[in-house]
């Protein structure tokens, strides 16, 4: 049925143009001017142009048009209009139009991502979230609006990543000022879900305030802070978990930030040699079980180490913070559409790998599924038991 159409074109199928559009729409009823409605490249042709350069990992914007270009006979049945694209046009576009619509749509197609891969198994039952930011330097001479400090700027992505879908559930872009913990305020806390954090975000009013709205964290101890020793349990050799306490912080800003007992976990982890301490408003699962988590804390670096060597969240394509925020939000929308993809036509194989493979074969004519049939190994069986991520560069 599709060996006519184009790979790219078949991707394009299941992004939700219905509702891109009545997003355009809505702020047209409430008269949000836009002066750029009625330019050659519509914000549909933009959006699908944008994610064509991140699939191929275009570093300029010029590569990303004169590809285009040379291909400009394809443009409509690509969805990039009947004219081809314009450079001058699709730089006024980035950074003219307003990146709150393309956010917008980033947070639909990441709800329409975490629906899709909701029932996915993972080894403790519950919703887990890792939270965790990355900064991107940027050249202080072109990204003026981005100062960090007085040699160099930057921006920061702060990241809530869910561990059991390996599905960003918000992304938010800062300047790299902001500190870490000011970006834990910007968390929807959900009732029963857990929260883990590293220890550049310890602050115990924050953690407190966790607590109090039913949800959990586990974090990393930082600056050895006074406590004393309610109860605790120590363990047998066998064991990595070395000691499991109930304590309650001394010192007075300590003790008015967190009023409440928490639990203390001291573990030793073979890979890393060396032994950590955990705290936790968790008294349900296991000591064990929340070191996993912690574990999987890691899935949030290595998301951040995949979409800076895969997607194009470094080299950017235009120099005003708009342009920016764009193709931040552009990229989310991507990785949420290749993850949309591998539910839907149920390809055994990790969310990266397919990106890679579609990603060379979007000019490609033929039936998308049929990509994965051809490959002659078979898939690795994936489980997130186990940290099995392939994120080596190409």
């Amino acid at each position: 049925m599709n060996t006519g159409r184009y790979i790219f074109s078949q991707m394009v199928d299941f992004l939700p143009k219905r509702k891109f559009e009545r997003m355009i729409d809505k702020r047209t009823k409430v008269g949000i001017p836009d002066p750029t409605l009625g330019w050659q490249l519509s914000y549909w042709n933009q959006l699908l142009v944008l994610m064509f350069g991140q699939l191929d990992g275009y570093r300029s914007l010029r590569e990303l048009t004169d590809i285009t270009t040379a291909h400009k006979e394809k443009s409509f049945h690509l969805g990039f209009g009947k004219s081809g694209v314009n450079r001058s046009i699709l730089s006024r576009c980035n950074s003219y139009r307003d990146w709150h619509v393309f956010e917008e749509f980033a947070y639909y197609m990441i709800s329409l991502a975490q629906d899709a891969r909701i029932g996915r198994e993972f080894c403790i039952k519950g919703k887990y979230y890792a939270f965790d930011s990355s900064t991107i330097d940027l050249c202080m001479g072109v990204f003026k609006w981005a100062n960090f400090r007085s040699t160099k700027a930057g921006i920061k992505i702060h990241t809530q990543f869910d561990i059991v879908t390996q599905i960003p559930r918000m992304v938010h872009v800062t300047e790299a000022k902001v500190h870490d913990v000011n970006a834990m305020d910007m968390i929807e806390y959900e009732p029963r879900a857990g929260y883990i954090f590293d220890c550049g975000y310890w602050d115990l009013k924050r953690l407190y305030r966790i607590n109090q709205l039913d949800a959990f964290f586990a974090i990393r101890e930082k600056r050895h802070p006074g406590y004393i020793v309610e109860s605790g349990i120590d363990f047998d050799d066998k064991s990595n978990v070395l000691r499991d306490e109930t304590v309650r912080f001394t010192g007075k800003r300590n003790i008015e930030n967190y009023p409440g007992k928490i639990r203390r976990i001291i573990a030793y982890i073979p890979d890393l040699h060396r032994t950590f301490t955990f705290y936790t408003n968790n008294f349900i699962l296991s000591a064990e079980e929340i070191v996993f988590l912690y574990k999987n804390r890691w899935q949030v670096e290595l998301f951040f180490k995949w979409i800076k060597q895969h997607l194009r969240v470094t080299a950017f394509w235009g120099q005003s913070e708009n342009a920016v925020r764009i193709q931040i939000y552009t990229a989310i929308c991507t990785y949420c559409l290749v993850a949309i993809i591998e539910h839907e036509l149920n390809i055994e194989r990790n969310i990266y790998e397919i990106m890679r493979v579609m990603g060379s074969s979007l000019l490609v004519k033929g039936d998308m599924a049929r990509l994965f049939l051809a490959l002659e190994n078979e898939p690795e069986q994936i489980t997130n038991c186990q940290l099995t991520i392939d994120f080596e560069s190409d």
